[in-house]
């Protein structure tokens, strides 16, 4: 069988730290055969640690989705610039994963789904966090129906001191947001996802950027080192109170930086039955038996195994090699795609609405 040939547009933090390594594992049925970067420099280095006999390296995108004989690009680049490379690439004829967010907002996240929809291209985003571990596990206890109804959801990204000083994520004019749109994507799409619930009734929002701007960066003890605050353009925490059409409620907490002791875990569901927790590694549901309240410690692995000092005799798949082995699958018409755009798109949604909330001081309304 000839090896489908994969383009890959931006070679960043991003692209080396997941992408390469993820699609470097599916190269029995991949050819990793184009990288484009507007630094020649990174695609050099991509191709000449990845490529594959004869890859090629493009300083501009159009010339890469000129060429016919790749049938798949990876979209790496900033937020803003999602749209309009992922629109293109599908416009050209070529299959699109693009990494979180869809877009950095819900214009241009509905853009992409429509010309999909149009073209016929599948789309998917990259949230790999439904890979780790402990989030199967949580979705596979929640599946059961063990927690009945659920009704209430928090959604947690937080760092206390976390602002990301590389690359673009203070620049909103290429980032489009702070850590809503950085950190709590990955939070509510796991949430929504664990809910199987995408229907969307209203949602109000609040932002702040509190610490960002300030003078006193040294103060801070930022954990990436010092950030200028007169470039810092985006909130550093933020906030949205989200119903569902069916009457469950979803909070939504982030922080880049913020005077409160993080949150270890990402999502936690109640229910009418029951309750399920994350706080870092350990995954413990909750219930009520014989009119007492007891907890259930459910066994996962961790979700960093590097960083643990057992060896685990029967390792799972590290999330990247997980989301490149789906994805491959797809594009050989061997599975179906495991994030679908529908479902982004409901993530951009929400993440849109709180900025657009903020903003007016409004509720936004579907």
């Amino acid at each position: 069988m000839e090896k489908l040939k994969i383009g890959f547009i931006g070679c960043g933090g991003i692209a080396f730290d997941k992408h390469f390594p993820g699609m470097s594992t599916q190269r029995d049925r991949i050819d990793m055969y184009a990288f484009c970067d507007i630094i020649p420099e990174r695609a050099e280095e991509a191709r000449a640690k990845y490529g594959c006999e004869g890859a090629k390296v493009f300083t501009d995108y159009h010339d890469l989705l000129a060429c016919p004989e790749i049938y798949a690009v990876h979209v790496l680049t900033p937020n803003v610039k999602h749209c309009q490379i992922s629109c293109d690439a599908m416009e050209a004829g070529k299959h699109v994963i693009c990494e979180k967010p869809m877009a950095a907002t819900y214009e241009d996240a509905l853009k992409m789904y429509d010309t999909h929809i149009r073209t016929g291209k599948l789309l998917t985003i990259g949230y790999q966090y439904r890979h780790f571990d402990a989030h199967k596990a949580m979705k596979e206890y929640v599946d059961t129906g063990a927690l009945g109804e659920i009704y209430y959801a928090e959604a947690t990204a937080w760092r206390r001191r976390g602002i990301p000083t590389w690359g673009v994520f203070t620049n909103k004019a290429e980032q489009g947001g702070g850590p809503l749109i950085d950190m709590a994507t990955h939070a509510l799409d796991l949430t929504l996802w664990m809910m199987n619930n995408y229907e969307v009734a209203s949602v109000t929002g609040c932002t702040f950027d509190k610490i960002g701007p300030v003078a006193t960066v040294d103060e801070m003890g930022n954990d990436f080192g010092n950030w200028d605050p007169e470039k810092y353009e985006l909130e550093d925490s933020a906030f949205g109170f989200v119903r569902m059409k069916n009457g469950a409620l979803i909070n939504i907490r982030c922080s880049w930086a913020m005077n409160l002791i993080p949150n270890e875990g990402m999502v936690r569901l109640a229910g009418t039955k029951g309750g399920i927790d994350e706080t870092g590694m350990q995954v413990t549901a909750n219930h009520v038996q014989n009119n007492r309240a007891v907890d259930l410690k459910i066994k996962t692995r961790s979700m960093f195994p590097r960083m643990m000092n057992t060896i685990d005799r029967n390792p799972q798949k590290d999330p990247n090699q997980m989301e490149a082995e789906i994805w491959v699958n797809a594009l050989l018409g061997e599975g179906e795609l495991f994030v679908t755009p529908e479902q982004a798109l409901t993530v951009t949604k929400i993440l849109d609405a709180i900025y657009k909330s903020a903003a007016s001081g409004e509720t936004i309304y579907f």
